[in-house]
């Protein structure tokens, strides 16, 4: 009678590497891409941006005159050069391709689109003409494609800036600084041209709290005082200290060293040599902007320190002289068509970066950054967010559903089929040096201060450059288009 001989067992299948999109090319959603790759060694990235350009907000929310902090794309350069993580730009996530049509392509998807539009400030008088949201002049003399291209500065001698974190001190600092002062950045010619032609000469910021409750960082705090052409001046009235400041200072050497710095000027005498200024004024709440269909002043309450860290006002007001207000109270995320969100905190409902909607996790949907958590915390808090988030996607991968497309190829086939004119991180290369070449063309024409770079404007412009075809941009009838289907070289 015939025995049964044992089967061998079968062998496990290798699980498909991961193929996961991330969709914003700002630090958090590079940063995502670097931890994931260095994390699982199979996994392939693609990072998807609506602008034509890497880098987010280091390239179009840092103010021209800080080259330290960008020096973080020399660092992000070399995560994006990996060659498996693919760059995809001038791709809208949510209008040119939904969500829904990524998941045929990806396992998971991490949202990343940071923030940069301004949170809304709600006081009588804020939308009046020369009232202002930072990010809307931060994408001004950032040379934003999508945003205002022109901007004037003539009519206001005195403005008023609501906030006292670091956005608030680089706009401050760039309207009071004059424009041949920044000729050594990438700033270009129109920004130049609206700082050389402004008017102001005196900056006004305005904070509820007191200086303990101040949210810049000391480098950026000196750095309003470091032109010869600025003084920064600070109300002594507005130093004051309660029970929860001086816990908080003994707590924090970062905190001590602004808190120092404030005090000294406070107590110095206003040089003579300056035409320019930057008023710091602490305990003084805004309540209203003033005016008739334009700006002419801005109403403060005095406040007093409450011994908690909060503030209470005193009824007692003041009526300040100004022509323009700008707002830095902070930043929001706007949200994206096929995904949920929680409108109250402008972010994606998550826990711990895995998305949620009516309080149910969505399987394959993270977020990172500025959309998952808010507009907090510098650099080294991206970081860490991804990992977080990076984390939890690797927990989850042997439950994701598998993506059934995931050659890609397909996936430059199925945008170009769109008609995008997608540009690619070669294409960066491209536009960077062009930038560069400029910068070098104006400083052997005899610039007045040496030029890295001058930033190009137009996204046509941009778009066409990454593709090599700035020729036909310029409307030249015998070029030749390059190849455009956004496939990285090599």
């Amino acid at each position: 009678m015939p025995t049964d001989v044992p089967k061998e067992p079968t062998a496990m299948p290798e699980p498909l590497p991961l193929r996961v999109a991330v969709v914003g090319a700002g630090p958090a959603g590079i940063y995502a891409a670097d931890i994931l790759c260095k994390s699982d060694p199979q996994a392939t990235v693609d990072i998807f941006d609506r602008l034509p350009t890497p880098y987010g907000l280091i390239r179009y929310g840092v103010a021209p005159d800080h080259p330290r902090i960008k020096g973080i794309i020399n660092s992000l350069h070399h995560v994006m050069s990996n060659p498996r993580i693919t760059f995809h730009g001038n791709v809208h996530v949510g209008v040119d391709v939904g969500v829904d049509e990524l998941r045929e392509f990806f396992d998971a998807i991490i949202v990343a689109t940071g923030a940069e539009r301004d949170r809304h400030v709600d006081l009588p008088g804020i939308d009046l003409v020369g009232s202002h949201g930072a990010a809307e002049f931060v994408s001004f003399y950032d040379a934003h494609p999508d945003r205002k291209q022109a901007w004037d500065l003539t009519g206001a001698s005195s403005v008023a800036v609501i906030g006292v974190g670091n956005v608030a001190l680089d706009v401050s600092r760039i309207l009071a600084r004059t424009g041949d002062e920044l000729l050594y950045t990438e700033i270009p010619p129109h920004v130049h041209a609206a700082l050389k032609k402004s008017a102001v000469t005196d900056v006004h910021m305005f904070a509820r709290r007191g200086p303990a409750q101040a949210k810049f960082t000391p480098v950026e705090l000196r750095d309003i005082d470091r032109s010869p052409n600025v003084q920064a001046v600070v109300d002594p009235a507005g130093m004051e200290f309660d029970e929860a400041s001086e816990k908080a200072l003994k707590g924090s050497k970062s905190l001590r060293m602004v808190v120092d710095v404030l005090s000294e000027w406070a107590l110095r005498e206003p040089a003579p040599g300056p035409h320019r200024r930057i008023h710091i004024h602490f305990l003084q709440n805004p309540v209203a902007v003033l005016g008739e269909g334009q700006v002419t002043g801005l109403r403060t309450e005095r406040q007093e320190l409450s011994g908690d860290g909060t503030a209470h006002g005193t009824g007692e007001f003041t009526d300040w002289e100004v022509q323009a207000v700008y707002r830095a109270v902070g930043y929001r995320s706007e949200p994206i068509d096929g995904l949920p969100w929680d409108a109250a905190a402008n972010v994606l409902p998550n826990v711990a970066g895995r998305v949620l909607e009516g309080g149910q996790r969505v399987p394959g949907l993270y977020a990172t950054g500025w959309v998952k958590r808010g507009p907090v915390g510098l650099i080294g808090s991206t970081k860490s967010d991804a990992a977080e988030t990076v984390a939890n996607l690797l927990a989850d991968a042997p439950r994701l559903r598998r993506a059934p497309q995931r050659d890609r190829q397909a996936v430059l086939d199925h945008l170009a089929a769109k008609g995008l004119e997608l540009t690619d991180f070669t294409g960066w290369d491209r536009l960077d040096a062009h930038e560069r070449s400029l910068g070098r063309a104006a400083t052997a024409a005899g610039a007045s201060l040496p030029r890295e770079r001058i930033k190009v404007i137009s996204r046509a412009e941009m778009t066409a450059i990454a593709r090599a075809d700035l020729a036909a941009f310029r409307g030249d009838p015998n070029a030749s288009r390059a190849d455009t289907t956004g496939r990285r070289d090599g």
